[in-house]
């Protein structure tokens, strides 16, 4: 008896056995645990982790940095706002984000006015539910996948940037600029090991109302997720099929291949 208090007092902590999984995920398990509590570095992680993702959902984008980001890119923006007048009424009122107001309805109606040519594609970012996704790899994937898509000589419009905005509000931008094609990147909802997670939503001829049916959805971009390069590799592929057949959605099943899909078939249970 006098032995195992001993021992007690030296690892007060009891390991998880499944601890060494824990480098393939980031999910919560094998935290280990103090009689019947976490132990202290566990529960500090998650309380960490809980504030950041709180964080990303209440902090303010900065627009005007991610403006900045877009143009040193090459790429001219306009900035809009969504029926929601701030996080507060966003938070309590979804509907309010998935329409723009009346004053950026004038303003891109104005625009189109002085742009009448046809343009392919339209490029929306909002902040969604994690500004901080969008701050951190917005305006480098909006530049990877507008790079690719004016190599193929598609015509591009200004990169959109909606405050309080979620996914339908770019089918409204999208149809107010006469786009064929739109690409919407968004801050999506944080998780305890992702606040840093964007979005990308696709669709073939957006136009208001809408339903997610006809929407095609790359998730998990974030540098501990899907990588930008590879993003941009699945989403290209996309809008490839979704202008041969003219649709997407659930009419447009993604089969792409590439190596960052095949490894992620792999069981990391199994040996090399």
């Amino acid at each position: 008896m006098s032995e195992l208090k001993q021992t007690d007092r030296v690892k007060p902590v009891i390991d998880n056995p499944w601890q060494e999984l824990r480098r393939y995920t980031d999910a919560r398990i094998a935290q280990g645990r103090t009689g019947v509590s976490l132990p202290t570095k566990a529960l500090l992680a998650f309380q960490m982790d809980h504030a950041s993702a709180r964080d990303a959902v209440h902090v303010a984008l900065q627009i005007d940095a991610l403006a900045d980001q877009v143009k040193a890119a090459g790429y001219s923006t306009i900035e809009l706002h969504s029926r929601a007048a701030d996080r507060t009424e966003y938070l309590q009122r979804p509907d309010l984000g998935r329409r723009l107001d009346l004053r950026s309805v004038k303003q891109l109606q104005e625009y189109r006015q002085k742009h009448p040519e046809t343009v392919t594609v339209a490029l929306v970012i909002a902040d969604g539910l994690s500004s901080m996704a969008v701050q951190s790899h917005a305006a480098a994937m909006a530049d990877a996948v507008l790079t690719r898509l004016e190599n193929r000589g598609l015509s591009i419009a200004p990169v959109s940037i909606v405050s309080q905005g979620r996914v339908a509000v770019g089918d409204e931008v999208g149809e107010l600029l006469g786009a064929e094609l739109l690409i919407l990147l968004v801050g999506e909802r944080p998780g305890l090991s992702s606040p840093d997670s964007l979005g990308i939503y696709y669709t073939y001829q957006p136009q208001v109302g809408l339903t997610d049916a006809r929407r095609n959805c790359i998730s998990n971009v974030r540098p501990a997720g899907m990588s930008i390069d590879a993003a941009t590799e699945k989403l290209v592929w996309l809008i490839d099929e979704s202008m041969r057949l003219q649709c997407s959605g659930v009419g447009l099943k993604d089969q792409s291949v590439s190596s960052v899909a095949l490894n992620a078939n792999k069981n990391f249970l199994l040996p090399e």
